[in-house]
């Protein structure tokens, strides 16, 4: 007997459909022929709790930090012992069996977890499925591999949940500990992603706070010139009073040239013309996908993964959502007219821009080299019936769509012109663009560029038609939304101080993953530590107050980053997981020194930040203290709740 172990329910279904046997449910699995489909509930196992090592380690006391375990151990969940015991009785009876979890780091994890828990000494295959329609499926049962050779994959994973256990059990303990010395009634929940997200968010909020706004001052000249009009802005010499951005901080000079413009010649000095050819978009990643659907229509980074989980699981109208990568299969140009048409024909928006494609283009999204376990997210090419979507579900079915379709236009063609005037002796500067070919930007609804210039020549006259001087002040910077928070966490490398490491940094995954990355920051909100106001993500007085108490490290992106180079060379390069799991207890027993009773007392009082909505309340009190307690002494760690990649987060 072969079994075949899948992640979840769904995944299950689609392959016992696949295979060539009629399909018959028994408890627990599915019975095609020879072939016997089982799966998992997100991860049936999980690290076991302190006192699982030492009783002693039930009370939370700071002389008995670092909690080290000398050999890892695992305990089934609580609501997955009779899943597990299904597993177990399948595997006494099989003579093969198939690792069918998601074709990423955690999904390696989840399934082998169980394989190497439950005793198996048998070979194993490895089924990678992340199209979850017939066609795709049969196509990647026809292509089994080796699970051996996905064991760096597996040792990542692993080392990840161990570091992740390590950094949350315990850093929580040591801050809940001083802050109940301090006076705070309450978990302190620290992890390694988390935290430097909270830390974002604090420090982006206390530059708001703190802004102090200067007033600058800018002069406009309307010029009339041979073949139009066009509006110049006056480029202050250094003799003036300036900022570093070169804008004027003085009225005087601004409003002294203006008032001898009127009328005033001149002739256009430097004329600098460039034609831009701008491909299309690239098909979207998650984090992608989760930035432009907050922005298009206001929908939050969780509210996106969970539509994308449905129309993967549910409608089957795209590929595995959960990836990271903005490319697609080689192999898939050749089908995707039929893929498209199936997606676009019960849609008049999508099949107006079906219309527009030329299939005989071949964009640069189909790369083999970029395609790792993933690829972009596109539909499967399942006939898509919008009527029978949600109106959320439909919206983000057709920015997927979209971006695919993008990929058969030609690119958008562009002449950008930038002109310099010497009028009284001065320099008045203005630029347009001319779109030569719109392409690809009609399916996008992005803000408008610069509108174009009238045609100029180098040389020819100008004349003031009129002038006038804008008051303007400088403004803070914007508060981080959904947004623009899952964007700063894809590009950590921006945040990052040290130059040395921010070159290093930007080739890296940035913070979280594709698919934690909306757990982090709703967990941020559910315990307290930022609040909504309208689309702005602000830090509260708790939030506030963790980050001031804890060494400036633990706050900031550079350490779990660095985890992610250490931990993708242990997956891609083979490196060995002790190391860095070595490296980072010793980085721990430094951590642990700052916990600080009394720098804790003085973060408290010292707390700036909003107002903690009443469910956040509600949660930062007795419930919530239990429960978190539970979850660091019991059966998950401080930094994630109970899902797939909850990681330390």
């Amino acid at each position: 007997m072969r079994l075949i172990i899948a992640e979840k329910p769904s995944l299950a279904r689609a392959i016992a459909e696949a295979l060539p046997a009629g399909v018959r449910r028994e408890d627990g699995a599915l019975m095609a022929g020879d072939s016997v489909v089982t799966w998992c509930l997100g991860h049936l196992l999980e690290q076991a709790p302190p006192d699982a090592y030492d009783p002693s380690h039930k009370a939370w006391r700071l002389d008995t930090l670092p909690i080290l375990p000398d050999r890892w151990k695992l305990v089934p969940r609580a609501k997955a012992r009779a899943q597990l015991a299904v597993i177990r009785g399948l595997l006494k009876r099989a003579d093969t069996v198939v690792h069918a979890g998601d074709p990423d780091r955690e999904g390696q994890l989840l399934v082998q977890e169980v394989i190497e828990h439950l005793g198996w000494q048998g070979p194993v295959a490895r089924l990678l499925v992340s199209d979850l329609n017939a066609p795709a499926v049969k196509r990647a049962l026809s292509r089994l591999e080796d699970n051996a050779r996905y064991a760096p994959l597996y040792r990542a994973a692993q080392a990840r949940a161990r570091a992740d256990w390590l950094y949350g059990i315990n850093l929580t303990r040591a801050w809940t500990l001083v802050g109940r010395q301090a006076g705070h009634d309450g978990v302190l929940s620290v992890g390694r992603v988390q935290t430097p997200v909270l830390g974002l968010v604090v420090r982006r909020d206390a530059e708001i706070r703190d802004f102090e706004p200067r007033p600058f001052f800018v002069l406009w000249a309307d010029l009339v010139v041979a073949r139009g009009r066009l509006r110049a802005w006056w480029v202050p010499g250094e003799g003036h009073s300036l900022d570093d951005q070169g804008r004027l901080l003085e009225r005087a000079p601004a409003e002294a040239l203006g008032g001898r413009l009127a009328g005033a010649e001149g002739r256009l000095a430097r004329l600098e013309t460039r034609d831009r050819r701008q491909a299309a978009p690239l098909p979207y990643s998650l984090s992608a996908l989760q930035v432009d659907a907050a922005r298009r229509h206001g929908l939050s980074a969780k509210a996106v993964l969970d539509i994308c989980q449905r129309l993967y699981e549910r409608h089957q109208l795209i590929t595995y959502p959960r990836s990271d990568c903005r490319y697609l299969p080689e192999e898939h140009w050749a089908g995707a007219r039929r893929t498209l048409e199936g997606a676009c024909g019960e849609d008049a928006t999508l099949r107006g821009w079906l219309a527009g494609a030329d299939f005989a283009k071949r964009s640069k999204a189909w790369n083999d080299k970029k395609v790792g376990a993933h690829h972009a997210l596109a539909p499967t090419g399942k006939r898509a019936d919008l009527s029978r979507l949600s109106r959320q579900e439909a919206d983000v079915f057709r920015l997927i769509t979209r971006n695919v379709l993008a990929q058969f236009y030609p690119p958008l063609s562009t002449r950008e012109v930038k002109a310099e005037f010497a009028i009284a002796g001065e320099v008045f500067r203005a630029r347009g663009q001319e779109v030569l070919e719109a392409g690809w930007k009609p399916l996008f609804t992005t803000r408008d560029e610069a509108p174009p210039l009238p045609p100029l020549t180098e040389g020819e006259p100008c004349r003031v038609e009129e002038a006038g001087v804008e008051d303007r002040e400088t403004r803070p910077p914007e508060p981080f939304t959904d947004a623009s928070l899952i964007k700063a966490m894809m590009n950590i490398a921006r945040y990052v101080e040290d130059p040395a490491i921010r070159r290093t940094l930007r080739d890296s995954d940035g913070l979280g993953t594709e698919a934690t990355r909306a757990g982090i920051l709703e967990t941020l909100l559910e315990r307290g530590y930022l609040a909504r106001e309208g689309k702005a993500l602000r830090a509260t007085r708790l939030g506030d107050a963790l980050i001031a108490s804890l060494p400036e490290a633990v706050g900031r992106p550079e350490r779990t980053a660095l985890w992610e180079q250490r931990l993708s060379a242990i997956a891609e390069d083979g490196d060995a997981p002790a190391p860095f799991l070595d490296a980072l207890v010793e980085d721990l027993r430094g951590l642990l020194g700052h916990a600080d009773a009394e720098r804790m007392r003085r973060a408290l009082a010292g707390a700036r930040g909003v107002e903690v909505p009443s469910r956040g309340r509600k949660a930062g009190g007795k419930a919530r203290r239990q429960s978190a307690g539970r979850r660091t002494g019991g059966k998950t760690s401080p930094g994630g709740a109970r899902r797939k990649r909850g990681s330390s987060s």
